[in-house]
């Protein structure tokens, strides 16, 4: 019955609206059944587009404000399995929490029996642990609370991509940080100091940027603005660099690089700047095309040079 009285509900907004019954038709009777008869085909798991190698319509976007005249035709493509965004997040960053931990305790077989359960004579060692568990459960509660994602869901398929990057590369950093054969940096305590600074620097200027993102979005709302500074002297960078957010993110990692003087770490930060910068260089480019009066001075992701 729901679904009978959505249907002759759309059919009178289209009769109201001097609307192309045939238009309805095709972008709401189709979809709709196409839903109820094989419910694999959830909402969130289907893209409409005007032309095949178009992008997917917006949820918000309107039959009559589309660029159609009185015949249409929509194009379906099947996004795959889904999974929300929140889902991905907690299982990315819980998996390097804990995985750190384990190196970190040196549970038995990683290394060898007699290390079992020992910890490190190094201070530093203990300090990266107190960083890196940091980090993420700042990104965990970033995702409960801070978070609010114009897109709901992701392919399901990216979520092992994901996993494997992260789980990967933190198991790799944290078996030589936490190895018993572990170097503290050459410079000793000035190194670390001097990365510990970067370090929390760029933590808080990350977490004032994502207030600020936060705020410029109203609670269940799509919309987009343009990102200024505010009152917090952490988001003044916003007058240089789009997408600060991933700024102050590859400060982070290049602070613990200098705090660990460690390898795996090194090319976690160069692995994870090439990818920041692709997404930032997008994000630029979007906002470029969607506001005209977008600040023309900032960059995609450091100020003047990229």
């Amino acid at each position: 019955i729901r679904w009978l009285l959505s249907v002759l509900l759309c059919v009178c907004v289209c009769v109201c609206l001097y609307m192309p019954l045939h238009l309805f038709i095709v972008a709401c009777c189709y979809f709709i059944c196409l839903s109820v008869l094989d419910p694999q085909f959830y909402p969130a798991r289907q893209s409409i587009r005007l032309d095949p190698k178009g992008k997917s319509l917006k949820d918000e976007e309107v039959l009559q404000h589309l660029p159609v005249g009185t015949t249409a035709t929509f194009y379906f493509r099947d996004l795959g399995a889904q999974i929300s965004w929140v889902t991905v997040f907690l299982t990315e960053y819980t998996g390097p929490l804990v995985i750190y931990l384990l190196f970190y305790f040196r549970v038995p077989f990683i290394y060898a029996p007699k290390y079992d359960f020992t910890t490190s004579k190094h201070w530093v060692v203990h300090l990266a642990c107190m960083c890196h568990s940091f980090h993420y459960v700042k990104r965990l509660l970033e995702t409960l609370f801070v978070h609010r994602f114009s897109h709901g869901t992701m392919p399901l398929r990216n979520i092992f991509k994901n996993c494997t990057y992260y789980w990967g590369f933190a198991a790799w950093m944290a078996y030589y940080i936490n190895h018993p054969l572990y170097t503290p940096p050459i410079y000793g305590e000035q190194q670390i100091r001097l990365a510990l600074i970067i370090f929390l620097f760029c933590q808080f200027g990350n977490f004032s940027i994502h207030i600020a993102l936060r705020n410029l979005r109203p609670p269940g709302s799509k919309t987009r603005k343009i990102p200024y500074p505010t009152k917090n002297p952490f988001t003044w960078i916003f007058l240089l660099v789009s997408c600060p957010n991933y700024t102050y993110e590859l400060g982070s990692w290049l602070g613990f690089t200098l705090m660990t003087q460690c390898l795996p770490v090194a090319f976690f930060t160069l692995v994870g700047f090439i990818q920041m910068t692709v997404w930032a260089k997008g994000k630029h480019r979007s906002y470029l095309k969607e506001f005209r009066d977008y600040p023309p001075l900032r960059s995609p992701i450091l100020p003047f040079v990229l």
